[in-house]
């Protein structure tokens, strides 16, 4: 009986490379010559359907005997029983490879299933929604609301009642607005995650927001369309109160003006100004750059990218400045004329955040606020007019102050429409064809807006409040 050992592999030379090694049973082996040394390449040796052939059971020294003579030992079982050993390796070498598929495909499954709430956000965040800011104020308002209660929550485990206490809470602390706007972005997630995988899957219920019904959580006394305006009266008192805050001010002595109430940045409102003549809403005016401005020609240009609305719903608006506008731009330039924009941030690397006027206008009318005093910012009634008897104000309310006014004289609602650049409905055909800007008409417009205003701020005469028409809309 044939039967190698492995003192006679092991006196193997470099002469021996390419010689066959037999043993007893079927089994043989090729020696090699690498640069490691002599290795034996061995298999097994069967006949199948009428011609030779074999199969692998291993490499000495990195296989041992035992294990060499274990593989054949089943190959040659197989072949007994009339199974191909190459084909059940193939089979065998299938079935590992389909259980360790079948173990990662439930791995990823777990790991689907834990995919939480704060994932979608930051999926949606990343390459579902693409706002001006980069989604800065977007991730604001969610890490301040949604992430404190729901960030960690798995999202197959969020429902309606989750959603509806982030709401809840946001509306229990008087910021309407907010929450209204709130629920409005998460509705937007969850309908691009009903859209595509993983997040689809996870929504085993359904989209939860399509069950809660928002009206039924705003307060009563809440009223979403504003339609306050400032009447003559409360805007030359807002002229008046501007210069006596200032005039007060500067009259405190150099050690006392640190505890003393410092007026509204001139900035500040030069922008309520501004936004009041030209019918502009204030976060176009905050992002102008004086290079869209000719004080010369006395027009001032906005660029669509800097309208408010969708793509489909936006244009590039050509202003002509009235005297009474044309004034305040120029004292403006008086201080940020160095800059490239018009209202520059501390850094002047960009322009002030667009919300920060309608910030500063609320905080000094404290008493219409819910809430506590904010780190770092006023908390006063100082920009509190006829006493608070027609509710606040913002400066939102200035635009449509300003149209009503127009519209009080004689101004047609078209014109207005076209001063304050709203997208006119109307037929294709009609857009396609008519294309008179009406500059004659809005240039009218604003002069005489503006020689009202002007009028208005000259404290030789007595006005009365004007009541807003229903026809006047203003977004």
């Amino acid at each position: 009986m044939i039967k190698l050992t492995v003192k006679e592999l092991e006196s193997l030379g470099a002469n021996d490379a390419g010689r066959t090694l037999r043993e007893d049973g079927g089994l043989s082996g090729k020696v090699h010559l690498k640069k490691k040394g002599i290795t034996v390449a061995f298999y097994y040796q069967f006949r199948w359907g009428g011609k030779f052939t074999d199969i692998s059971c291993g490499t000495w020294p990195g296989t041992s005997l035992p294990e060499i003579r274990k593989t054949r030992n089943i190959a040659r079982d197989l072949v007994a029983t009339g199974v191909n050993p190459n084909d059940h390796k193939r089979a065998e070498k299938a079935r590992v490879h389909a259980e360790v598929k079948a173990q990662l495909i439930a791995a990823e499954t777990l790991k689907t299933k834990e995919l939480t709430l704060g994932d979608l956000a930051e999926e949606w965040l990343l390459n579902g929604v693409a706002r001006k800011d980069g989604n800065a104020e977007l991730r604001r308002c969610f890490t301040k609301d949604l992430f404190p209660q729901l960030k960690s929550k798995t999202l197959s485990s969020v429902n309606e009642h989750d959603l509806r206490s982030v709401l809840r809470t946001v509306f229990d602390r008087g910021a309407n607005r907010q929450a209204i706007g709130l629920f409005a972005e998460i509705t937007q997630m969850f309908a691009w995650a009903e859209k595509r995988q993983p997040w689809r899957s996870l929504l085993i219920e359904g989209n939860p927001t399509n069950l809660i019904e928002i009206n039924k959580l705003i307060p009563a006394d809440y009223e979403e369309e504003r339609n306050r305006i400032l009447s003559p009266n409360e805007i030359l008192e807002l002229h008046n109160r501007f210069q006596q805050m200032t005039l007060d001010y500067n009259a405190l002595p150099a050690g006392q003006k640190y505890d003393g109430i410092r007026p509204l940045k001139k900035e500040t409102q030069l922008a309520l100004w501004i936004s009041l003549g030209t019918l502009c809403r204030i976060g176009e005016l905050l992002q102008a750059e004086w290079k869209n401005v000719d004080l010369e020609n006395q027009t001032w240009f906005i660029p669509s990218g800097n309208v408010k609305g969708t793509w489909r719903k936006k244009q590039d608006h050509h202003v002509f400045l009235s005297p009474f506008a044309l004034h305040f731009f120029q004292e403006l330039k008086t201080l940020t004329g160095h800059s490239q924009w018009c209202f520059p941030n501390k850094q002047n690397d960009g322009h002030v955040d667009s919300k920060v006027v309608s910030k500063q206008v609320g905080d000094r009318q404290s008493r219409f606020k819910n809430r506590k005093a904010l780190s770092r910012r006023r908390h006063d009634d100082t920009l509190v007019l006829t006493n608070g008897q027609n509710g606040d104000w913002t400066p939102h309310d200035l635009r449509r102050t300003g149209a009503t006014m127009m519209q009080a004289l004689g101004v047609s609602l078209d014109v207005i429409d076209r001063c304050q650049n709203h997208v006119l409905a109307g037929s294709r055909v009609r857009r396609h064809y008519l294309h008179h800007n009406y500059a004659k008409e809005k240039k009218h417009a604003w002069n005489l807006l503006g020689d009202r205003l002007s009028e208005i701020l000259s404290a030789n005469h007595e006005y009365h409040p004007v009541e807003a028409p229903p026809s006047v809309v203003v977004n």
